[in-house]
Parts: structure tokens; C-alpha cells; sequence
């Protein structure tokens, strides 16, 4: 038997799985680093944590294993979007990484829409100018540390950067590439036009390569340091969502996919880049040869559950935390969360607004607070599926991946408040397994990724919309779509107090 790595480098950790060639995972490690927060709207991570911990973590993989090293073939890549790694001449970071859901960059955004002007930003990007975006990001460091910047010879997305310690081989694929907002989506090469408008230094974006192309063997350090053969082929890999979307098997037309995590997503499968959202909806190259998607981003999905367990549940695990969840009906009382901790992308793309629970009195318990963050995370994701609606598209059946997919009451949640049948899958890997098949593929166990996709992807269970529920939660949901205009302003005066 053979055997494949999918490395999936998240905001919390990476995850790292063995898979056999029938798609099983015979071993997993997960390794955590930290994350920096050190002022308001701040988010970085010290790039050499996540080749520190996944080396670790590689060598953990590998001494677990009860086969022999050398029947691993193959490795790639799954990682978090947007975040900018600066190097320097000698590829070395040169400051901490600014990560995805960092919001400092607004005076940079306007920038970019008052310079490159938005509708031609769109026709060559597919997507606005946002706060998560990596050209913000480089023209913050370039304004606020130019010192810094004057050194930078090149950048690199983060799951790119660990590829590049393993190999020394310098690469960014096409699916993070269309997260930087320098990328010609539709002739998938960098922008020059855009590159010349804010004056980056010539060769400065990276090489750009396929998702499954090979782009070299680990180094001699690295054989050491993990165990792992000098033969292991490593592939470029993918985003966390485009590879999110082939370990769902979203790989054709209509297909839809709900993923829940820090962040939570709703993609769809687009076989060509010709439709036009107005920049409503992000426009990426899917990790899939020839291939896009579309999909809509709630900045705070999983994180908006997290935040409330470490506030008013500290030491309690989420199991503990949804113990009563089914026990409040849908509409949580009365109550309404709108998940805006972090800021919202997906309709408002609005980095001032913060989140609220609405409706509270003194009846109210903790399990009706958990209900209320669940649908209000829905509620957000469900949005980005009625712009999907409004343009044309289907969504009657949902692959549902991520922590929102480990729970049977938000699932059949889903379910009610989409109004479409949600699918959960037998081994659902996110990421990691998208990962893995990339992998798989450039090894040539399978031709394509729709047929490695027919063996990996397994369908354990679906949930049905309960026509009673749905009914409640489209009134439910009419009222959460009124919150936004009616608190963009005071969250706006509020900024002005916080830390």
C-alpha cells in the first residue's frame, strides 16, 4: 500500500494526515503555534511557528506510522488564505506575517480603489479591494514600514512559505495567488498593470504554478528532521478553500459547499470565469485544473463559538457547551446574534462593524445564547447563498465540512435556514484530505480528481429542511438582515472606545 500527506496550515495549528491509496486516514497529527494579537484589528503569526510546528508535526506523522516511511509517496499543501510573508533577498522573513483576518488596512483599500479605480479592479481581479486581501497588506508595510519594504524581494502566501523551507523551491499556486488581488483571474498571470500602478519592485510577485504540478523533493535537512523519504514528491497544493472544496468533491457544476471553521465559507463551483456578481462575492481559480469558484466569507463563523466558550465557558469543551442546544426552539427565544466580532466580508465587506445579540431579557439562559450564535452564523452564511440565488444559480444540495459539520442539531440547522438538503460526508477532512488528493492525483494514483473524489468521498448521512422550522427562520432571518444598517453607525461611534 501506498500512502499521501495532506498538510493543511491553519490560523491555530496544522494538520497533518496519512492517507492510504483508498482514501482512508491511517494517522493524524495536529500541532498548534500561537497567534499575535498586539493592538486593535491586529492579526500576525511568526512564519518559522508553522515550519517549526509542521516539521514536528511530519516527524510525530511519521514515527506513528506503523508502515515503512519510504511507502510514502507524495505531500501537499492546504493553507490559510491572504496572509503576506515578506522576504528578503535571502528568503527570510523579514517581520511577522500579516494574516487573513487582520483588518488594518482600510486606508490602503481606498487607496487601491481611488488608484486602480474599482470597476477596472474588478475586470481584472474579480474582487474588490478588502481589509483580508494580501495587496493591502504589502502597501500598509510599504506606507508604515518602509525600511522594511525597501528590503523585501519577493512574498509569499503561508503554506507556500513552509513548501519553500521544505524544498528551497520558491513557488505560489494559482488558487492563493487569486486571494492577493494582483492576479489576472482570467489569464491567470500577475497583473503588470497593477504591479506598475503601486510601484512593486520588478520580480517581486512569485513564480506561479498549477495546484498538482510537482515542484520538487524535500531537502536533505528535511529527510532528516521528519523521517520522511528523499524520494516524498511535493506538489504546490491549494487554499484552504479550493482544497475544501476537492476533498468535498465539489467538482462540478452546481455543486455547493458550506465549510465552517475560524471563518466560514459558501462556494460554489464555476466552470468558467464569464459570470459577473459585481464583486458581491469572491471570484477564485479553484484548486481543480480549468476551474473556478465563487464563494462568500463570514469573517467569524467558528471563531464567534470559540470566543463565546473562552469568555463564559472557560475549561468547558464544545460538547459540553451544545449539551442543550436542541432543547431551545428555532429563533432562540427571541434572541439574535449577529457575528460581526471580527468585522464582516460577505455582503458588507465592512471592517468597522462589530457583532451584537439582540432581544435579550432576563428569561434568557446560557444554552439560548449558544442557539442564537449558531443561527446567527448560519444566518451570515446564508446570505452569501441568497446573492448565489439572486444571480441564477441552484443550491438545493450542500456538502457541509468544518466544526459546523460535527453537530446533528446545527446540521439539520442548515438545513432549515438554506432550505436545502445538507450532506455530511463519512470522513470529513476539509482541507487536509483536498490536500491529500492533489497529492494522489500528481502521483498518479488516479487520472483526475473527479475520480479520485469517487473512492475518497463518502457520504455518511443528509438532513432534510423541517418545513415548520424553515418557516420561522425565513422571518428570523429578515430580521437579521435588518441589524447591519441599523448598528453600521453605532458600531462606527463605538470604535472610538475600544482598545
Amino acid at each position: 500500500m501506498k500512502y499521501v500527506i495532506g498538510a493543511d496550515l491553519g490560523t491555530s495549528s496544522v494538520k497533518l494526515m496519512l492517507v492510504d491509496q483508498n482514501g482512508t486516514v491511517v494517522h493524524e497529527v495536529s500541532r498548534p503555534y500561537p497567534l499575535y494579537q498586539t493592538s486593535g484589528g491586529y492579526s500576525e503569526q511568526d512564519p518559522d511557528d508553522w515550519v517549526k510546528e509542521t516539521i514536528a508535526g511530519l516527524s510525530e506523522l511519521v514515527t506513528g506510522f506503523s508502515g515503512s516511511p519510504q511507502d510514502i509517496e507524495g505531500m501537499s499543501f492546504s493553507g490559510q488564505m491572504h496572509g503576506l510573508v515578506l522576504l528578503d533577498e535571502k528568503h527570510e522573513p523579514l517581520r511577522p506575517a500579516i494574516l487573513w483576518n487582520d483588518t488594518r488596512t482600510t486606508a490602503e483599500c481606498r487607496e487601491i480603489d481611488e488608484k486602480a479605480g474599482k470597476e477596472r479592479l474588478l475586470e481584472i481581479t474579480k474582487n474588490p479591494a478588502l481589509e483580508g486581501f494580501t495587496l493591502p497588506k504589502i502597501l500598509w508595510v510599504k506606507k508604515h514600514e518602509p525600511e522594511i519594504f525597501s528590503r523585501a524581494v519577493t512574498f509569499l502566501l503561508p503554506k507556500d512559505y513552509v513548501r519553500l523551507k521544505l524544498t528551497e523551491k520558491l513557488h505560489m499556486e494559482y488558487s492563493d495567488a487569486a486571494g492577493t488581488l494582483l492576479l489576472d483571474i482570467s489569464q491567470k498571470a500577475w497583473s503588470e498593470e497593477l504591479c506598475r500602478v503601486f510601484e512593486l519592485p520588478e520580480g517581486f510577485c512569485p513564480p506561479l504554478v498549477e495546484p498538482g504540478d510537482e515542484t520538487g523533493r524535500i531537502t536533505s535537512r528535511a529527510t532528516e528532521e521528519t523521517g520522511l523519504p528523499a524520494s516524498l514528491k511535493v506538489f504546490a497544493g491549494g487554499a484552504d478553500n479550493a482544497c475544501g472544496a476537492i476533498g468535498a468533491g465539489i467538482l462540478e457544476d452546481g455543486k455547493t459547499l458550506v465549510s465552517i471553521g475560524t471563518s466560514g465559507v459558501v462556494l460554489s463551483y464555476e466552470k468558467d470565469h464569464n459570470k459577473d456578481f459585481d464583486g458581491s462575492v469572491h471570484y477564485f481559480n479553484h484548486g481543480a485544473p480549468g476551474a473556478w469558484y465563487t464563494m462568500g466569507v463570514t469573517l467569524a463563523a467558528g471563531h464567534s463559538l470559540s470566543w463565546f466558550k473562552n469568555v463564559f465557558a472557560k475549561g468547558e469543551d464544545f460538547g459540553s457547551l451544545l449539551e442543550n442546544v436542541d432543547q431551545v426552539p428555532p429563533g432562540a427565544n427571541g434572541l439574535l446574534f449577529t457575528p460581526y466580532i471580527n468585522g464582516e466580508r460577505t455582503p458588507h465587506a465592512d471592517a468597522q462593524i462589530r457583532g451584537s445579540f439582540i432581544g435579550m431579557d432576563a428569561s434568557h439562559r446560557r444554552e439560548d445564547f449558544v442557539r442564537a450564535i449558531l443561527e446567527g452564523i448560519t444566518y451570515s452564511l446564508n446570505e452569501s447563498a441568497a446573492i448565489f440565488r439572486e444571480n441564477g444559480k441552484t443550491i438545493d444540495t450542500i456538502v457541509s465540512i468544518g466544526g459546523g459539520a460535527k453537530n446533528d442539531v446545527w446540521l439539520q440547522m442548515q438545513a432549515d435556514i438554506f432550505g436545502a438538503k445538507i450532506v455530511k460526508l463519512a470522513s470529513e477532512q476539509g482541507p487536509g484530505m483536498g490536500a491529500a488528493m492533489l497529492a494522489a492525483v500528481g502521483c498518479g494514483w488516479y487520472e483526475t480528481l473527479s475520480a479520485c473524489a469517487d473512492t475518497f468521498v463518502e457520504v455518511d448521512k443528509e438532513y432534510l429542511p423541517d418545513p415548520l422550522n424553515q418557516e420561522v427562520y425565513d422571518e428570523h432571518f429578515r430580521l437579521y438582515q435588518d441589524v447591519y444598517a441599523k448598528t453600521r453607525e453605532l458600531s462606527e461611534q463605538l470604535g472610538a472606545f475600544r482598545r
